[in-house]
């Protein structure tokens, strides 16, 4: 008898001591997984909700929206430095807000958070989750690059150029403490994540794979005699696809806070028109073709034959336009569109166009292209590129062969820059899409480039 119960007390603490272990790793997996959301908190946009409830007690919640921006002052084209909090004021909306994060950075390094070592003012409290005190940050004094190998806008015979151009930012641009991921657009199947990239492996990697994929001016000519209702076909196919996955690396790119965000845009540029009196030209020899099998007779000089011919080439030539007539704006419309998620995600474009300056279009096509169709396909490329530029802040590289100037200045801006960040007093939910206004007081002091905007998750309640 005295041996059964000693056997069941024994069963009893074992199975006890198996509930305790059991409930200890329980305890240690919803830790693991508590910190891997709490590692969230260090995006621009911060929403942080506390859910408290116990018997017979209300639910309590605290939202809090932190904002951040990089500011970048210029004065005569020259970054000014040693500005200080209070030279600064932040509105929202045109509501003045209270400066909780203010850093400046040289030379892409960090100088600390100035605004909450005040002594006039203590460190900023948020409301939300109530957290321990957090480790030490990382060093994150370098920068995010991404560089954007557009290789569906620019030809497979302009391949070595552009390698040369990328081993130029690679020697120029990219120092050891910074960040860089490579994307193509299109057959080149680049695909390489954001990592620190010591003795330029990845970016040789990058370089070794990249080759041009992007229609000749003889493609696209030949191919306007099967035109689609909105132009050249694969045109726009092909811009859609670049700009779709310039979108999917901004919206990854949202959820870094704590670098400064460089998209290097390396494209030719975009236009939904090309060459469009070449075009034309080559669907009126189709369209002869097909008046000559049809039965009209081309040395017919009677005055209805010419009446004829004059209704013919009208109706043919306001069918041409009415396909391209809105190719500009609907080109504008996407880049905008583009540009404005850059801004929300406090990305900055640097597009680079690899032929440096133009002087005429290609040989094996310039006989049948006149000057001016060149020079409208070439600017609209331009300025496609510069738009992109100017939406977010950052300038265009092109028309020029200094890309070693260009790029110790793309450098010298991403390096110094001054980070402020807030708490937006804005209570209000709906207000989803928010504008940012930035002054500085400082007599003299000129150019300001910041983002403008930002728009607040969907869902946040």
């Amino acid at each position: 008898m005295r041996m059964r119960m000693r056997m069941r007390m024994r069963m009893r603490m074992r199975l006890a001591y198996l509930k305790t272990v059991e409930a200890a790793k329980v305890m240690r997996v919803k830790k693991q997984q508590m910190s891997g959301w709490l590692a969230l908190i260090g995006m621009p946009i911060v929403l942080a909700t506390a859910v408290v409830s116990a018997q017979n007690q209300e639910p309590f919640r605290a939202t809090t929206d932190f904002v951040s921006t990089d500011v970048i002052v210029r004065q005569d084209g020259k970054f000014v430095p040693g500005l200080n909090e209070s030279e600064f004021r932040v509105y929202e909306d045109d509501v003045r807000q209270t400066i909780l994060l203010f850093e400046p950075r040289v030379g892409g390094r960090s100088l600390g958070n100035l605004a909450e070592a005040s002594p006039s003012r203590p460190a900023a409290a948020r409301e939300g989750l109530i957290l321990p005190s957090a480790r030490p940050a990382a060093d994150a004094s370098g920068r995010l690059f991404v560089i954007f190998i557009d290789d569906l806008h620019f030809p497979a015979a302009a391949t070595p150029q552009v390698k040369d151009l990328l081993m130029r930012i690679r020697d120029t641009l990219i120092h050891d403490n910074d960040l860089v991921g490579f994307v193509s657009s299109g057959h080149s199947s680049i695909a390489i994540d954001p990592a620190y990239d010591f003795e330029h492996r990845r970016f040789n990697e990058a370089i070794e794979k990249t080759m041009g994929g992007a229609m000749s001016a003889n493609e696209i000519i030949e191919g306007a005699t099967m035109e689609t209702s909105q132009g050249p076909t694969g045109i726009r196919y092909n811009a859609h696809v670049a700009f779709k996955t310039a979108h999917d690396l901004i919206d990854q790119m949202s959820a870094i806070s704590d670098r400064r965000k460089v998209f290097i845009y390396v494209s030719n540029g975009y236009n939904f028109n090309p060459l469009s009196d070449a075009r034309y030209q080559r669907i009126q020899e189709d369209y002869a073709t097909q008046d000559s099998v049809s039965g009209v007779d081309p040395e017919d000089d009677s005055e209805e034959a010419r009446d004829a011919a004059q209704e013919r080439d009208t109706l043919r030539q306001e069918a041409y336009n009415k396909r391209t007539q809105f190719s500009f704006s609907d080109l504008t419309n996407e880049l905008a569109q583009l540009g404005r998620a850059a801004q929300r995600a406090n990305v900055t474009f640097y597009p680079i166009d690899p032929r440096g300056l133009i002087a005429g279009g290609d040989l094996d096509t310039r006989a049948q292209v006149g000057y001016a169709d060149w020079r409208d396909y070439f600017q609209t490329q331009i300025s496609s590129l510069k738009l992109l530029a100017d939406e977010t802040g950052g300038f265009c590289l092109c028309e020029t062969n200094d890309l070693e100037g260009g790029l110790r200045r793309i450098d010298a801006e991403t390096s110094d820059f001054y980070r402020i960040g807030y708490t937006s007093n804005n209570p209000d939910p709906l207000k989803i899409r928010r504008t940012i206004r930035i002054e500085v007081t400082r007599p003299g002091v000129g150019e300001l480039i910041y983002r403008r905007e930002y728009t607040l998750p969907r869902g946040r309640d």
